[in-house]
């Protein structure tokens, strides 16, 4: 081994610090001695020419060095796990090709994991038993379930992709569907126009805000929720109006109405990121090739309506 390259237990090290914020609860988490733990960090730090952690009397935050390390060191070590799993399906996969098997960690926001995921994840159980996966529901706020996969948290991200949500630098990714925009009210309602607009932060991007304030008749949002399932519940009990995605509308009940917005109508694209190394791995290009089947062809709704 080179002199400055880092040994698998300094990476562990330094990712159990950032999980716990402290050394001590890395040394716990380890069955290490705090000195143990903190002389492991100095000879990464060494290593590396940063300081990669700032100690404080209420624990360890990594600097902006440490936040990349840190990341990185997530990453080797699931390809270090991968390794393992995928040389050893191989042996015994014989003939057939490898046999997969282990943790696959996916990030996915509300309605793909609600919707878009079981479908997938019971067809990749079914011909891959031995895959685990770990599912992990992420705000697609900020830098949403990509962040989690940049971050080497998850192996796989669904997230919503476009012009002003493109994958990451360093990630890679595809679309899965488009899906279209509906108008949503309460089910025989004699005027929805005239009901609140209710909406959720997740909802949109400003390319489809932007469509919103071209249509005069849609309103401002005076409502706000935590999530879709709430916005959903609003207008199945009469009270609001909204816009949403197909996706967020897949099982709507007979008490909501959801109309086709017409030509023009905004989409949203939904799709999955990883990190190159990830999209060589056998589990991932499973379950991506399980996504790309069970993704719906269009809209998902009770009703077809022209606006």
């Amino acid at each position: 081994m080179a002199e400055h390259d880092l040994a698998p237990h300094e990476l562990r090290t330094i990712v159990a610090i950032a999980d716990t914020g402290s050394f001590s609860g890395a040394a716990g988490s380890l069955h290490l001695t705090q000195s143990a733990v903190s002389h492991s960090v100095r000879g990464t730090e060494k290593k590396v020419g940063a300081v990669l952690f700032e100690r404080g009397r209420t624990g360890a935050r990594p600097t902006a060095a440490g936040e990349r390390a840190v990341a990185h060191a997530r990453r080797v070590l699931r390809l270090l796990d991968t390794l393992v799993t995928e040389a050893r399906g191989a042996a015994e996969g014989g003939d057939g090709g490898a046999a997969l098997a282990g943790p696959l960690r996916i990030a996915a926001f509300r309605s793909a994991a609600l919707h878009l995921l079981p479908p997938a994840l019971a067809a990749l159980r079914a011909r891959h038993p031995g895959i685990e996966p770990e599912v992990r529901v992420v705000r697609e706020l900020g830098r949403g379930t990509a962040g989690e996969v940049a971050d080497g948290r998850a192996d796989i991200g669904i997230a919503t992709l476009g012009t002003t949500s493109p994958i990451p630098p360093g990630l890679v990714g595809g679309t899965l569907v488009e899906e279209p925009y509906s108008f949503v009210h309460p089910a025989g309602h004699p005027d929805p126009r005239s009901l609140p607009l209710v909406d959720w932060a997740e909802n949109c991007t400003s390319y489809t805000r932007s469509w919103w304030a071209d249509q005069d008749w849609i309103p401002r949002a005076t409502v706000q929720t935590e999530d879709d399932g709430a916005v959903l519940a609003m207008v199945s009990g009469g009270h609001a109006m909204a816009i949403m995605p197909a996706l967020s509308l897949t099982g709507a009940p007979p008490s909501v109405e959801v109309r086709d917005l017409g030509p023009g109508r905004p989409t949203r694209a939904v799709g999955y990121v990883t990190t190159p190394e990830g999209a060589g791995t056998l589990a991932v290009r499973a379950l991506i090739r399980e996504l790309r089947a069970a993704a719906p062809t269009g809209a998902v709704s009770n009703s077809r309506k022209s606006e």
